[in-house]
């Protein structure tokens, strides 16, 4: 899901305020522009520097630019100190390198750091048993959406099950209503159903060992499985005749489930912050309302296993001479209650544990609560497997993942595919 960051992100895009890299006198922190973000680092590093003896600057670069400089400068004398990144196969890439500091001792000896963050986000910062990455902002899992007034209309009920998911595409397509939006123009929106239809069949190890490439990953039953339910939901006609059409980024897909048109939305927590701005009066009439992906009869995985984006990371530069300093800063300040308060009232819902009394106080109380629970009580949180793959196959899974949508190759085909580009 590489566009779902926030959708600050995307109103961020544009201009580049990048400084130089490699300053040896303070401590360099990089992350992307974003407006959501960047006043809670600032505010974190202005703490910090009040007593550090090396003062902590911050460094940001919009997104397709920030993962370039980012990849020239590591191992650099211009590499930075502290920086920003997705976890999973993006940081891994660095430490198979030697590029990022271990912080599992220092995490050891605070404990109570090491323990605020809630388990299943804290471990896609975790690479080979070493803690490489700690969560600097918020949480964005992959969230089943519904228009209640649609549903109300029919006398329908949210589904529980995968069964209930298919018979609700037959009734609503007995309403002339699309049962579920898809913005089918853009293959992450479709990786979604994949993630979590994995997961509920065969659990989070499966995938597990799609990312640590191990031979015949990709052909386990529950892949082949997963494949085919994803194809014989978009052949049942849940999302219509035209998906593939239909974008994420001009909003189409979410005024289609705003205005009644079609009936469910999987997609990532960010949709509520976005139908807020597109959609407000759709969220002040109580219609948007959520749920959990439904369970899969039979399956091995538990149904409480979230999907998504768990969070971003902060790690440290092995080539950085600030590494005591830059680590200070990572222990003290991305837990500390001013930076959770900040996160809190950026409208972000923090990696951090006990934290309900806050999201309770807040504009978006219902929903923030929910994605926080979600998360807390998930024993796994898988992150978003194009974030998780190297970019190169990620790129080939996405592309692939689509023909599958329009049957243009057999879940068979895919996973040929996907076995050729991996090895």
């Amino acid at each position: 899901m590489s566009l779902l960051v926030t959708t600050s992100l995307v109103a961020a895009g544009g201009c580049g305020t990048a400084g130089p890299g490699g300053s040896r006198d303070k401590i360099q922190v990089w992350a992307l522009q974003d407006p959501q973000n960047e006043p809670v680092i600032e505010a974190g590093l202005g703490l910090f520097n009040q007593s550090s003896p090396v003062t902590a600057e911050l460094v940001t670069y919009v997104n397709d630019a920030y993962k370039q400089k980012l990849h020239v400068s590591m191992g650099s004398p211009n590499a930075p100190d502290v920086f920003f990144n997705w976890g999973g196969g993006n940081l891994a890439e660095f430490v198979n390198a030697n590029q990022v500091v271990d912080l599992s001792h220092a995490l050891a000896a605070r404990p109570d750091v090491r323990d605020a963050f809630l388990p299943s986000v804290l471990a896609v910062g975790r690479i080979s048993n070493g803690q490489y990455g700690l969560p600097m902002n918020g949480i964005q899992p992959v969230v089943l959406f519904y228009h209640k007034g649609v549903f109300d209309k029919a006398g329908l009920q949210p589904p529980k099950t995968w069964a209930d998911l298919l018979s609700l595409v037959e009734e609503f397509k007995s309403r002339k209503i699309t049962p579920i939006a898809l913005p089918g123009s853009q293959g992450w929106t479709e990786l979604m159903y994949l993630e979590y239809l994995l997961d509920r069949i065969g659990g989070p190890d499966r995938f597990s060992a799609i990312a640590a490439q191990r031979s015949g990953a990709w052909r386990d039953p529950s892949v082949l499985r997963a494949l085919q339910m994803c194809q014989e939901l978009a052949e049942r006609g849940a999302f219509g005749t035209n998906f593939a059409s239909i974008n994420y980024d001009n909003t189409g897909a979410s005024k289609l489930f705003a205005t009644g048109k079609a009936a469910m939305f999987l997609m990532g927590s960010w949709e509520y912050t976005s139908q807020l701005s597109n959609n407000p009066e759709f969220v002040k009439r109580g219609d948007l309302a959520w749920t959990t992906f439904p369970t899969v009869d039979g399956g091995l995985g538990d149904a409480a296993n979230v999907v998504g984006n768990p969070a971003n990371y902060f790690s440290i530069s092995a080539s950085s001479p600030h590494v005591r300093d830059a680590t200070t800063l990572l222990i003290e300040t991305l837990s500390s209650e001013e930076y959770v308060e900040d996160l809190v009232n950026s409208g972000q819902v923090p990696a951090v544990a006990g934290v309900e009394a806050k999201l309770a106080g807040t504009p978006n109380a219902e929903f923030a609560t929910f994605t926080y629970e979600m998360v807390a009580k998930a024993p796994s949180f898988t992150q978003s497997w194009d974030q998780a793959l190297s970019p190169a196959v990620g790129t080939e899974m996405l592309t692939n993942l689509q023909k599958l949508f329009l049957s243009k190759i057999t879940p068979e085909e895919f996973v040929t595919a996907m076995e050729k580009v991996s090895s």
